[in-house]
């Protein structure tokens, strides 16, 4: 029987229980209580620049900002092909139109030119996009320089979907601080996590009054429940507020620890030809929240999909990369400017584990298993 080797685990080294207990005694479980303010203020401190409003999801984070953005039935909004799911469903929460664009090749995330190219088009079609949802993948900070440039040329808001990038740096600042909007996620195997959990970012601090009003089902400040508009049930509790201060805390090592991991798989990979990394640009630092490779099948005789049933048949988790949402049939309908850059990653690339806890040892085992694929593709 293999020891089991995680995609993404969390560690817990710090002061979770004594936190948690300290919000357990205190009797306060739900949507108040001290560790709520506290993680937020915790948070604001590491940004250095923007102010948080923390909620139950990544996803909650999303479709509040995409409220706060305006959007509704009708709009159109440009989005990062190459993504998750919960990078567009909100759009579609909200009666608009998700407009995908396809990557570039240096950092996986959206492609400047395309991203152009998309609105110029959309606007001759008399459609204004209403926002751009721009997405740091696997950590990876995208070319904020030129996507901000193009927001305002054009007049178009930034939703920056940095739920996988918290601790990510862009040019000496923050991911998650460059658009007009930012969001996180706490999920549970993220670099941070609050076991569920999200976070909304911005500098207008009329957006955050909003988001705080919305967040907690709009209600009125008055000693009766009175409501003048919907609301969400959105707010973190403060039970995952303490798990996250205690997370937070550990930020900076935890953003450490992915990032040997990697320079550990690159060192321990570096004479398998085929096998390519997800790399940052000099301007950026990514977290590492996954290590992704590429795999070259016709230099390794195998592919993407070989080499994650033979991990898993060894007890490693692996995971494929996001399939595209222009490929996905719930959003079949909807427009999709670019080529193939999405789909040849999706198709050839995998995602390791990353765990900041994960040991040497378990590195060179998953070594071993692309060692021994390697010996049955040229026997």
């Amino acid at each position: 029987m293999y020891k089991q080797i995680p995609l993404s685990f969390p560690s817990f080294n710090g002061n979770e229980s004594l936190y948690t207990r300290q919000a357990i005694d205190s009797g306060h479980l739900a949507t108040y209580g001290a560790f709520i303010g506290k993680f937020e203020r915790k948070l604001n401190t590491k940004l250095r620049t923007h102010e948080s409003v923390v909620l139950n999801s990544g996803t909650s984070a999303l479709h509040l900002a995409m409220v706060l953005m305006g959007i509704g039935p009708g709009d159109e909004v440009i989005c990062q092909s190459f993504t998750f799911c919960a990078s567009a469903n909100p759009i579609v929460y909200l009666g608009a139109k998700p407009v995908f664009v396809d990557s570039e090749s240096d950092t996986w995330n959206i492609s400047p030119e395309l991203l152009e190219d998309a609105i110029l088009n959309r606007i001759s079609n008399g459609k204004k996009p209403k926002a751009i949802v721009v997405v740091h993948l696997f950590g990876m900070p995208a070319k904020m320089n030129e996507i901000l440039e193009i927001s305002r040329k054009y007049n178009i808001p930034v939703l920056e979907d940095a739920a996988e990038a918290v601790g990510s740096v862009y040019e000496g600042e923050m991911c998650g601080t460059f658009g007009q909007i930012g969001v996180y996620s706490f999920n549970g195997n993220k670099i941070i996590t609050t076991g569920g959990g999200g976070a909304l970012i911005s500098d207008d601090t009329n957006i955050l009054q909003k988001a705080r009003h919305l967040s907690t089902q709009a209600r009125e400040d008055l000693p009766y429940y009175q409501h003048l508009e919907i609301g969400y049930n959105y707010k973190m509790n403060n039970l995952a507020a303490a798990v996250g201060l205690a997370q937070l805390e550990k930020l900076e090592n935890q953003v450490k620890s992915r990032r040997a991991v990697n320079a550990r798989y690159r060192e321990l990979f570096k004479d398998i030809p085929g096998i390519s990394f997800h790399t940052e640009p000099d301007s950026s630092q990514s977290n590492y929240w996954l290590t992704a490779i590429l795999i070259n099948s016709e230099i390794l005789g195998f592919d993407a999909a070989c080499l994650q049933k033979s991990l898993s048949r060894h007890g490693i988790e692996s995971r494929y990369l996001w399939k595209p949402l222009h490929m996905q049939p719930v959003f079949a309908d909807a427009q999709f400017y670019g080529g193939k850059t999405a789909q040849n990653l999706f198709e050839n690339g995998l995602c390791l584990p990353s765990s900041a806890d994960l040991k040497l040892e378990d590195q060179e085992r998953i070594l071993a298993v692309i060692k021994k694929e390697l010996a049955k593709s040229f026997k």
